[in-house]
């Protein structure tokens, strides 16, 4: 089946404005599909973030924005200042698992592109299920899932290792 740079929500929202020069085969093109499947997967995964950075927000005493400001502190400086400390953990806790998250990444990958075109989108998760399901490579699919397994537990560890002196 080919596939066609005129299908799709986004290049029919482009035709519709009158920019169809920008009208592209998004998961067609090995250029394009990995950068295209990470796009998708930021704005699938966005309300996560916003719901806990939110949360955290709600935390900060706003009495601390109100003295920076009487002292003179520009934006920049509270955000930098008051926001970014106050709100660590919960920076801490989505940068460890939205990391986790685009580390095991299967489910996109599969169903969008199947790790093509070419190869362009084949992430280890993935080739894990080639080797294991489709080749009947048993001993090598599960090498590569124990291996990508092993560096998620040494990111997470040293997410939490960096938590803890950021804590101190």
């Amino acid at each position: 089946m080919d596939a066609a740079p005129s299908y799709g929500a986004l290049n029919q929202v482009l035709q519709a404005v009158g920019l169809d020069g920008l009208a592209r085969n998004w998961l067609g093109d090995p250029d394009l599909a990995l950068a295209t499947v990470m796009a998708i997967m930021v704005w699938f995964q966005l309300g996560y973030p916003v719901v806990i950075f939110m949360a955290g927000l709600q935390r900060v005493d706003p009495a601390l924005y109100e003295a920076a400001e009487i002292d003179g502190a520009s934006w920049w400086r509270r955000f930098w200042h008051i926001t970014v400390p106050q709100i660590r953990q919960e920076i801490f806790v989505v940068l460890l698992t939205c990391t986790i998250a685009a580390l095991k990444v299967f489910g996109p990958i599969f169903v969008l592109t199947g790790g093509g075109p070419g190869r362009a989108t084949m992430v280890p998760s993935y080739f894990s299920y080639v080797n294991f399901f489709e080749k009947a490579n048993v001993g090598y699919g599960s090498a590569i899932a124990t291996v990508l397994a092993i560096i998620i537990v040494i990111v997470t560890a040293f997410f939490l290792k960096f938590q803890d002196r950021g804590e101190r």
